[in-house]
Protein backbone atom coordinates (compact mmCIF):
# COMPACT_ATOMS: atom_id res chain seq x y z
CA UNK A 1 0.00 0.00 0.00
CA UNK A 2 2.91 2.38 0.54
CA UNK A 3 4.52 1.37 -2.46
CA UNK A 4 1.58 2.61 -4.35
CA UNK A 5 1.05 5.68 -2.59
CA UNK A 6 4.29 6.86 -3.63
CA UNK A 7 4.11 6.08 -7.03
CA UNK A 8 1.15 7.75 -6.74
CA UNK A 9 2.79 10.68 -5.34
CA UNK A 10 5.40 10.01 -7.73
CA UNK A 11 3.25 10.43 -10.76
CA UNK A 12 1.20 13.88 -9.40
CA UNK A 13 4.76 15.13 -8.87
CA UNK A 14 6.31 14.63 -12.16
CA UNK A 15 2.80 15.96 -14.27
CA UNK A 16 2.68 19.03 -12.46
CA UNK A 17 6.46 19.20 -13.16
CA UNK A 18 5.28 18.83 -16.93
CA UNK A 19 3.02 21.43 -16.27
CA UNK A 20 5.52 23.88 -15.15
CA UNK A 21 7.95 23.07 -17.94
CA UNK A 22 4.33 23.78 -20.08
CA UNK A 23 4.52 27.03 -18.99
CA UNK A 24 8.32 27.60 -19.07
CA UNK A 25 8.58 26.46 -22.44
CA UNK A 26 4.90 28.07 -23.80
CA UNK A 27 5.91 31.48 -21.72
CA UNK A 28 6.94 32.85 -24.76
CA UNK A 29 3.32 32.42 -26.18
CA UNK A 30 2.09 34.72 -23.38
CA UNK A 31 4.21 37.32 -23.67
CA UNK A 32 5.87 37.31 -27.13
CA UNK A 33 4.13 40.41 -28.61
CA UNK A 34 3.32 42.18 -25.73
CA UNK A 35 7.47 42.66 -24.80
CA UNK A 36 8.14 42.97 -28.66
CA UNK A 37 5.94 46.13 -29.30
CA UNK A 38 7.59 47.12 -25.80
CA UNK A 39 4.08 47.44 -24.09
CA UNK A 40 5.72 45.75 -20.89
CA UNK A 41 9.25 44.94 -19.68
CA UNK A 42 9.69 40.82 -20.26
CA UNK A 43 9.98 40.60 -16.49
CA UNK A 44 6.62 42.81 -15.65
CA UNK A 45 4.66 40.98 -18.66
CA UNK A 46 5.61 37.48 -17.72
CA UNK A 47 4.02 38.35 -14.11
CA UNK A 48 1.12 39.35 -16.16
CA UNK A 49 0.88 36.43 -18.04
CA UNK A 50 1.63 34.42 -14.77
CA UNK A 51 -1.27 35.94 -13.02
CA UNK A 52 -3.65 35.36 -15.95
CA UNK A 53 -2.89 31.54 -16.19
CA UNK A 54 -3.67 30.91 -12.82
CA UNK A 55 -7.19 32.87 -12.16
CA UNK A 56 -7.85 30.81 -15.49
CA UNK A 57 -8.99 28.30 -13.02
CA UNK A 58 -12.22 30.28 -12.49
CA UNK A 59 -13.44 30.89 -16.02
CA UNK A 60 -13.00 28.07 -18.41
CA UNK A 61 -14.19 24.59 -16.41
CA UNK A 62 -12.93 21.23 -17.26
CA UNK A 63 -13.97 20.27 -20.68
CA UNK A 64 -10.61 19.93 -22.02
CA UNK A 65 -9.31 18.35 -18.97
CA UNK A 66 -12.26 15.35 -19.29
CA UNK A 67 -11.07 14.59 -22.67
CA UNK A 68 -7.60 14.11 -22.21
CA UNK A 69 -8.41 12.47 -19.09
CA UNK A 70 -10.89 9.81 -20.38
CA UNK A 71 -12.04 10.81 -24.05
CA UNK A 72 -8.34 9.69 -25.70
CA UNK A 73 -7.41 6.79 -24.11
CA UNK A 74 -9.05 3.54 -22.91
CA UNK A 75 -8.87 4.46 -19.41
CA UNK A 76 -9.28 0.78 -18.52
CA UNK A 77 -5.96 0.44 -20.34
CA UNK A 78 -3.72 2.97 -17.89
CA UNK A 79 -1.40 2.36 -15.31
CA UNK A 80 0.86 4.67 -13.51
CA UNK A 81 3.84 3.67 -14.92
CA UNK A 82 1.69 4.48 -18.85
CA UNK A 83 1.49 8.10 -17.27
CA UNK A 84 4.88 8.66 -16.16
CA UNK A 85 5.99 7.00 -19.01
CA UNK A 86 4.04 9.48 -21.59
CA UNK A 87 4.87 12.08 -18.96
CA UNK A 88 8.52 11.66 -19.28
CA UNK A 89 8.30 11.49 -23.67
CA UNK A 90 6.46 14.79 -23.34
CA UNK A 91 9.09 16.09 -20.79
CA UNK A 92 12.26 15.33 -22.65
CA UNK A 93 10.41 16.70 -26.09
CA UNK A 94 10.12 19.57 -24.71
CA UNK A 95 13.50 20.23 -22.58
CA UNK A 96 14.70 19.49 -26.08
CA UNK A 97 12.52 22.11 -28.03
CA UNK A 98 13.11 24.68 -25.21
CA UNK A 99 17.19 24.14 -26.48
CA UNK A 100 16.50 24.23 -29.72
CA UNK A 101 14.48 27.66 -29.44
CA UNK A 102 11.49 26.25 -31.08
CA UNK A 103 7.99 26.86 -30.02
CA UNK A 104 6.49 23.44 -30.50
CA UNK A 105 3.42 22.31 -28.61
CA UNK A 106 3.88 21.04 -25.13
CA UNK A 107 -0.08 19.71 -25.65
CA UNK A 108 0.78 18.04 -28.54
CA UNK A 109 3.79 16.85 -26.61
CA UNK A 110 1.74 14.88 -23.70
CA UNK A 111 -0.52 13.32 -25.73
CA UNK A 112 1.64 12.33 -27.71
CA UNK A 113 3.73 10.84 -25.12
CA UNK A 114 0.56 9.40 -23.48
CA UNK A 115 -0.65 7.80 -26.35
CA UNK A 116 2.45 6.12 -26.96
CA UNK A 117 3.45 4.59 -23.83
CA UNK A 118 -0.51 3.72 -23.35
CA UNK A 119 0.47 2.04 -27.08
CA UNK A 120 3.26 0.07 -26.18
CA UNK A 121 1.35 -1.35 -23.22
CA UNK A 122 -1.68 -2.59 -25.10
CA UNK A 123 -1.44 -2.44 -28.64
CA UNK A 124 -3.46 0.70 -30.70
CA UNK A 125 -6.44 -0.55 -29.46
CA UNK A 126 -6.40 1.40 -26.79
CA UNK A 127 -6.70 4.52 -29.02
CA UNK A 128 -10.31 6.11 -28.42
CA UNK A 129 -11.09 7.79 -32.23
CA UNK A 130 -13.08 10.00 -31.57
CA UNK A 131 -11.20 11.99 -29.17
CA UNK A 132 -8.17 11.98 -31.46
CA UNK A 133 -9.74 12.98 -34.42
CA UNK A 134 -11.14 16.01 -33.14
CA UNK A 135 -7.75 16.76 -31.50
CA UNK A 136 -6.30 15.90 -35.20
CA UNK A 137 -8.36 18.02 -36.89
CA UNK A 138 -7.71 20.88 -34.67
CA UNK A 139 -3.93 20.85 -35.61
CA UNK A 140 -4.59 22.11 -38.81
CA UNK A 141 -7.79 24.16 -37.92
CA UNK A 142 -6.07 26.17 -34.38
CA UNK A 143 -3.44 27.59 -36.20
CA UNK A 144 -6.00 29.07 -39.53
CA UNK A 145 -8.70 30.12 -37.15
CA UNK A 146 -5.93 32.32 -35.39
CA UNK A 147 -4.47 33.08 -38.77
CA UNK A 148 -7.47 34.38 -40.61
CA UNK A 149 -8.82 36.46 -37.19
CA UNK A 150 -5.48 38.03 -36.86
CA UNK A 151 -6.01 39.09 -40.48
CA UNK A 152 -8.88 40.12 -40.27
CA UNK A 153 -9.19 42.04 -37.02
CA UNK A 154 -5.82 43.75 -38.74
CA UNK A 155 -7.77 44.43 -41.61
CA UNK A 156 -10.62 45.75 -39.77
CA UNK A 157 -8.95 48.42 -37.58
CA UNK A 158 -6.75 49.72 -40.47
CA UNK A 159 -9.73 50.65 -42.06
CA UNK A 160 -11.70 52.05 -39.17
CA UNK A 161 -8.42 53.76 -38.11
CA UNK A 162 -7.36 54.86 -41.63
CA UNK A 163 -7.90 58.55 -41.31
CA UNK A 164 -6.21 58.27 -37.80
CA UNK A 165 -2.45 59.46 -37.19
CA UNK A 166 -0.24 56.30 -36.25
CA UNK A 167 1.22 58.19 -33.11
CA UNK A 168 -2.57 58.11 -31.90
CA UNK A 169 -2.97 54.60 -32.80
CA UNK A 170 0.24 53.32 -31.14
CA UNK A 171 -1.07 55.21 -28.10
CA UNK A 172 -4.38 53.83 -27.78
CA UNK A 173 -3.25 49.72 -28.36
CA UNK A 174 -0.26 50.20 -26.26
CA UNK A 175 -3.11 50.43 -23.33
CA UNK A 176 -5.38 47.92 -25.44
CA UNK A 177 -2.74 45.33 -25.90
CA UNK A 178 -2.95 44.88 -21.74
CA UNK A 179 -5.96 43.52 -22.08
CA UNK A 180 -5.70 41.45 -25.03
CA UNK A 181 -2.72 40.03 -23.36
CA UNK A 182 -4.47 39.20 -20.36
CA UNK A 183 -7.29 37.63 -22.43
CA UNK A 184 -4.69 35.44 -24.35
CA UNK A 185 -3.35 34.11 -20.88
CA UNK A 186 -6.34 33.43 -19.24
CA UNK A 187 -6.97 31.14 -22.59
CA UNK A 188 -3.35 29.59 -22.42
CA UNK A 189 -3.57 28.97 -19.11
CA UNK A 190 -7.35 27.15 -18.95
CA UNK A 191 -6.29 25.00 -22.26
CA UNK A 192 -3.06 23.83 -20.96
CA UNK A 193 -3.18 23.69 -17.46
CA UNK A 194 -6.72 21.55 -18.34
CA UNK A 195 -4.30 18.82 -19.85
CA UNK A 196 -2.16 18.16 -16.63
CA UNK A 197 -5.67 18.20 -14.40
CA UNK A 198 -6.67 15.01 -17.04
CA UNK A 199 -3.71 13.09 -16.85
CA UNK A 200 -3.61 14.09 -12.93
CA UNK A 201 -7.30 12.59 -12.99
CA UNK A 202 -6.35 10.00 -14.97
CA UNK A 203 -3.19 8.46 -12.43
CA UNK A 204 -6.02 9.41 -9.71
CA UNK A 205 -8.34 6.70 -11.26
CA UNK A 206 -5.49 4.17 -12.18
CA UNK A 207 -4.65 4.38 -8.55
CA UNK A 208 -8.73 3.34 -7.69
CA UNK A 209 -8.86 6.58 -6.01
CA UNK A 210 -10.96 7.68 -8.20
CA UNK A 211 -13.86 5.95 -10.50
CA UNK A 212 -15.13 6.06 -13.62
CA UNK A 213 -17.95 8.14 -12.90
CA UNK A 214 -16.12 10.67 -11.25
CA UNK A 215 -13.45 10.84 -13.71
CA UNK A 216 -16.36 12.03 -16.26
CA UNK A 217 -17.76 13.89 -14.06
CA UNK A 218 -16.35 16.35 -11.05
CA UNK A 219 -13.73 14.42 -9.82
CA UNK A 220 -15.52 14.10 -6.10
CA UNK A 221 -12.99 16.03 -3.71
CA UNK A 222 -10.28 16.02 -5.82
CA UNK A 223 -11.73 18.70 -8.09
CA UNK A 224 -9.92 22.30 -6.41
CA UNK A 225 -6.84 20.64 -5.73
CA UNK A 226 -6.09 19.23 -8.88
CA UNK A 227 -7.25 22.15 -10.79
CA UNK A 228 -5.36 24.85 -8.57
CA UNK A 229 -2.06 22.89 -8.68
CA UNK A 230 -2.06 22.13 -11.98
CA UNK A 231 -3.05 26.52 -12.67
CA UNK A 232 -0.71 27.15 -9.95
CA UNK A 233 2.47 24.91 -11.94
CA UNK A 234 2.06 26.40 -15.36
CA UNK A 235 1.86 30.08 -13.70
CA UNK A 236 5.11 29.55 -11.77
CA UNK A 237 6.71 28.25 -15.10
CA UNK A 238 5.04 31.33 -17.36
CA UNK A 239 6.29 33.24 -14.34
CA UNK A 240 10.12 32.28 -14.81
CA UNK A 241 9.78 32.04 -18.50
CA UNK A 242 11.43 30.56 -21.61
CA UNK A 243 13.00 33.13 -22.72
CA UNK A 244 15.23 31.65 -25.55
CA UNK A 245 11.64 31.26 -27.38
CA UNK A 246 10.31 35.10 -26.97
CA UNK A 247 12.87 36.41 -29.74
CA UNK A 248 11.36 33.89 -32.30
CA UNK A 249 7.79 34.24 -31.26
CA UNK A 250 8.24 37.81 -31.03
CA UNK A 251 10.21 39.41 -33.56
CA UNK A 252 11.70 36.45 -36.07
CA UNK A 253 8.01 35.53 -37.44
CA UNK A 254 7.24 39.07 -38.35
CA UNK A 255 7.76 42.65 -36.68
CA UNK A 256 5.24 44.10 -34.45
CA UNK A 257 3.55 47.24 -33.57
CA UNK A 258 0.87 47.50 -30.74
CA UNK A 259 -1.78 47.21 -32.88
CA UNK A 260 -0.31 44.19 -34.57
CA UNK A 261 -0.06 42.61 -30.90
CA UNK A 262 -3.19 43.26 -30.24
CA UNK A 263 -4.91 41.46 -33.18
CA UNK A 264 -2.85 38.58 -32.71
CA UNK A 265 -3.78 38.20 -28.85
CA UNK A 266 -7.10 39.04 -29.67
CA UNK A 267 -7.36 36.36 -32.53
CA UNK A 268 -5.24 33.87 -30.17
CA UNK A 269 -7.67 34.64 -27.19
CA UNK A 270 -11.11 34.11 -29.23
CA UNK A 271 -9.36 30.70 -30.47
CA UNK A 272 -8.70 29.30 -27.37
CA UNK A 273 -11.38 30.81 -25.48
CA UNK A 274 -13.68 28.81 -28.02
CA UNK A 275 -12.26 25.59 -28.00
CA UNK A 276 -11.42 24.94 -24.15
CA UNK A 277 -15.43 25.66 -23.49
CA UNK A 278 -16.01 23.07 -26.13
CA UNK A 279 -13.51 20.48 -24.64
CA UNK A 280 -10.96 20.19 -27.72
CA UNK A 281 -7.44 20.14 -26.83
CA UNK A 282 -5.71 22.68 -28.79
CA UNK A 283 -2.27 23.93 -28.96
CA UNK A 284 -1.64 27.71 -27.84
CA UNK A 285 1.78 27.88 -29.69
CA UNK A 286 0.11 26.44 -33.25
CA UNK A 287 -2.48 29.49 -32.22
CA UNK A 288 -0.78 32.18 -31.63
CA UNK A 289 1.67 31.49 -34.39
CA UNK A 290 -0.86 31.37 -36.66
CA UNK A 291 -2.52 35.07 -35.64
CA UNK A 292 0.75 36.82 -35.48
CA UNK A 293 1.65 35.45 -39.52
CA UNK A 294 -2.05 36.87 -40.37
CA UNK A 295 -1.01 40.01 -38.89
CA UNK A 296 2.45 40.12 -40.78
CA UNK A 297 0.85 39.13 -44.15
CA UNK A 298 -1.75 42.57 -43.56
CA UNK A 299 1.36 44.16 -44.92
CA UNK A 300 2.45 42.26 -47.28
CA UNK A 301 3.42 38.28 -47.73
CA UNK A 302 7.10 39.44 -47.98
CA UNK A 303 6.94 40.54 -44.12
CA UNK A 304 6.25 37.34 -42.97
CA UNK A 305 9.74 35.72 -42.33
CA UNK A 306 8.77 32.26 -44.17
CA UNK A 307 12.04 30.46 -43.53
CA UNK A 308 11.35 30.64 -40.34
CA UNK A 309 7.62 29.36 -40.32
CA UNK A 310 8.91 26.50 -42.26
CA UNK A 311 10.84 25.37 -39.47
CA UNK A 312 8.54 26.10 -36.77
CA UNK A 313 5.89 24.11 -38.97
CA UNK A 314 8.18 21.00 -39.60
CA UNK A 315 8.75 21.34 -35.77
CA UNK A 316 5.08 20.69 -35.22
CA UNK A 317 4.65 17.74 -37.46
CA UNK A 318 7.71 15.78 -35.22
CA UNK A 319 5.95 16.89 -32.04
CA UNK A 320 3.69 13.91 -31.39
CA UNK A 321 5.60 10.75 -32.89
CA UNK A 322 8.76 12.23 -31.51
CA UNK A 323 6.99 12.35 -27.67
CA UNK A 324 5.08 9.37 -28.60
CA UNK A 325 8.75 7.39 -29.54
CA UNK A 326 10.43 8.72 -26.81
CA UNK A 327 7.14 7.68 -24.01
CA UNK A 328 7.36 3.83 -26.09
CA UNK A 329 11.32 3.61 -25.45
CA UNK A 330 10.56 4.62 -21.55
CA UNK A 331 7.85 2.16 -21.25
CA UNK A 332 9.38 -0.37 -22.47
CA UNK A 333 12.38 0.12 -20.76
CA UNK A 334 10.25 0.56 -17.47
CA UNK A 335 8.15 -3.26 -18.31
CA UNK A 336 12.04 -4.81 -18.55
CA UNK A 337 12.54 -4.04 -14.76
CA UNK A 338 8.47 -4.39 -13.74
CA UNK A 339 6.62 -6.80 -15.76
CA UNK A 340 2.98 -6.13 -16.41
CA UNK A 341 3.92 -2.42 -15.43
Amino acid sequence: MKADLLLLIITVLMALTFDFLNGFHDAANSIATVVSTRVLSPRLAVLWAAFFNFVAAFFLGTAVAKTIGSGMIHIESVTQYVVIAGLMGAIVWDLLTWWWGLPTSSSHALIGGYAGAAVMRSGFRVILASGWTKTLIFIVVAPIMGLVLGLTLMVAVFWLLRNKAPQRIDVWFRKLQLLSAAAYSLGHGGNDAQKTMGIVAGALYSAKILTAAELAGDWGRFHWPIILAAHASIALGTYLGGWRIVHTMGSRITKLRPVGGFCAETAGAITLWSTALAGIPVSTTHTITGAIVGVGATTRLSAVRWGVARRIVWAWVLTIPASAAVAAFVYWAISLVKPGA
